[in-house]
């Protein structure tokens, strides 16, 4: 009698389809490069591009877990330059000396004494995304009311001709951010990096020249 073939395992075939395809050449080039996220390419080409750091700044760096952009800001600034993270979640990787992480809300940033004694950033970066449903709809409006969070912060924090990057999801509210962002800055430029996975909706808001 011959022997019955096994059936395929649909679930773990699913599995494995859905962890192969986010363990992209980028996420191992991370790994290799000891960058705990590949969203340090993104940061990365924006900064090739608009040159929104240089030595010496004041960075302060939302929705900065699990700390890829902390660690790549601070190459930028050098020694002397410092930069602050900010996020819900604990970063669990080692910082540099010129590198502080707090775990926060942004919503409680106008009653930390330690930002009020760092008041004038010279860029804030912001990458926060917010926990994603499938719709889009919803998913834009959610990025929409974090990235008018992270204008808030750059209101009081950012100082004068200080430069803002900030992710947003494309969506209805796109351009009415957009149209505050541009009232604010003095160059507002959009640009999607060549890193961003291709399915995504996210979009990079760089601002210069804080007026």
């Amino acid at each position: 009698m011959p022997a019955k073939k096994k059936k395929p395992n649909n679930k773990s075939d699913n599995k494995k389809i859905g962890k192969n395809q986010w363990a992209d050449h980028l996420t191992q080039r991370a790994k290799a490069e000891n960058y705990p996220a590949r969203s340090i390419y993104k940061l990365e080409e924006i900064q090739n591009k608009f040159k929104v750091m240089k030595k010496n700044d004041q960075v302060l760096d939302l929705g900065c877990a699990p700390g890829s952009w902390l660690l790549y800001a601070a190459k930028q600034v050098g020694g002397r330059g410092r930069v602050i993270g900010i996020d819900l979640k604990s970063i669990e990787i080692k910082l540099p000396d010129n590198v502080m992480a707090v775990k926060d809300n942004i919503l409680n940033l106008d009653n930390d004494s330690f930002l009020n004694k760092n008041r004038g950033f010279n860029v804030i970066l912001s990458d926060m995304a917010p926990a994603t449903t499938g719709r889009k709809n919803v998913d834009a409006l959610r990025s929409f009311e974090l990235c008018n969070m992270a204008l808030k912060v750059a209101d009081d924090f950012l100082a004068q001709n200080g430069n803002f990057v900030c992710k947003i999801f494309q969506g209805n509210d796109f351009n009415v951010f957009q149209k505050n962002v541009k009232s604010k800055f003095k160059e507002c430029k959009i640009f999607k990096p060549d890193s961003c996975r291709k399915q995504s909706k996210e979009i990079y808001i760089i601002a210069k020249g804080k007026k």
